[in-house]
């Protein structure tokens, strides 16, 4: 008996970080404390084979610590990926703060956020995501000059999520025109899930089109507001992802592309704003592709808001940041095509792309 108790306790001692699924030859992941301000963070480091790695900070109530650390992973290894197929000199960083951001969050404890960020020298640089606001960036900028999309008053780009909709609306015209031969989108019924600052943009752009367009959100004053704001309906119903619909947009939280909806799914495309929507990549991704519907890969079509904070790096100005958002339609029409002549999935050739990148550059570091 006591045997099995210590093999037991042993399982919980082993691998804790290079064991996690989600790890992927990561270069660092850093954890952060601090009794004074509660801070509990988690930088997440993926990959700098071309240039700092760049990536929002997220501030979320999770369950636990594994489940923190399994999305700073997922989300910094996407960074990765997003940055290499976008053409940006970035690499792939992702931060997560475990909390609740409407109660926990003060300036003393992103200040302090800032200073672990600033600890590692440039090897990472934050900026903003789920849970944090351009203010909150600003309140790093206080401490560290490792931070972007902070305000347009003290020299920034702002808030990304009006780039990074447009993206999202660009790679969903693009999978249209693959789909459908047209990429225009009136009348095309389409459901947005989550409609948050990114997916109130996408919302926008589909209404001007004059696409037929359900929200859904657990927020219900905000599915009201935007309702009110944009005519579009409300989802009423309890399975979303059986509803016969021309695009499905995933705007929340990811893996909704999982074992439990992929056999429900009567949508034609995939398109959408949330990170790491295949649950499983390789298994979902190839599983969408039988299933016959197009799935634009998010890391690509949600990759507007990096392009937006890269220009606070690179010193470009608006209209070459709408010049390269505006390029996501012709990238995600490249890799659907791609992808069908190769017969891989729509994520794999996105993957392939991204990584070539990233291996010639490793090539040339090594002359």
């Amino acid at each position: 008996m006591v045997t099995d108790v210590i093999n037991t306790n042993e399982l919980h001692k082993v691998d804790p970080v290079f064991g996690q699924l989600s790890f992927d030859n990561h270069e660092q992941v850093v954890f952060c404390n601090d009794k004074d301000t509660g801070l509990k963070a988690i930088i997440g480091i993926h990959n700098t084979v071309l240039g700092p790695a760049l990536g929002g900070t997220r501030m979320w109530n999770y369950t636990n610590e594994w489940e923190a650390l399994n999305d700073v992973l997922r989300l910094s290894r996407g960074m990765t990926y997003k940055s290499a197929i976008t053409g940006l000199n970035l690499g792939g960083g992702k931060a997560v703060l475990i909390g609740d951001a409407k109660t926990q969050k003060t300036p003393e404890l992103m200040r302090k956020f800032g200073e672990f960020v600033h600890s590692l020298s440039g090897k990472y640089i934050t900026a903003e995501d789920v849970g944090m606001t351009t203010a909150d960036m600003d309140t790093v900028r206080e401490v560290t000059p490792y931070v972007t999309g902070i305000s347009e008053s003290i020299g920034g780009s702002g808030n990304p999520s009006p780039i990074t909709g447009y993206g999202v609306f660009m790679g969903m015209k693009a999978a249209a025109k693959f789909r459908f031969g047209t990429d225009v989108l009136e009348d095309k019924v389409v459901f947005v899930q989550g409609i948050g600052n990114v997916g109130e943009t996408v919302v926008e752009h589909l209404v001007n089109e004059g696409a037929k367009v359900t929200i859904t959100d657990i927020n219900q004053e905000r599915l009201e507001e935007v309702k009110k704001k944009y005519g579009v309906s409300i989802y009423e119903g309890n399975d979303l992802y059986s509803e016969e619909m021309d695009i499905y947009a995933p705007c929340a939280l990811g893996a909704t592309i999982n074992d439990d909806t992929i056999n429900k799914f009567k949508t034609k495309v995939i398109a959408g704003a949330a990170n790491n929507q295949l649950a499983v990549e390789a298994v979902h991704g190839k599983l969408l592709q039988d299933k016959g519907i197009v799935y634009a890969p998010d890391f690509l079509i949600n990759a507007g808001g990096i392009i937006n904070v890269y220009a606070e790096l690179e010193g470009y100005d608006r209209k070459e940041i709408m010049r390269k958002t505006e390029n996501i339609y012709n990238t995600t029409l490249e890799i659907l095509n791609n992808a069908k002549a190769n017969n891989i999935t729509a994520n794999q050739a996105a993957l392939n792309i991204a990584q070539n990148r990233i291996d010639a550059r490793k090539a040339e570091n090594k002359r």
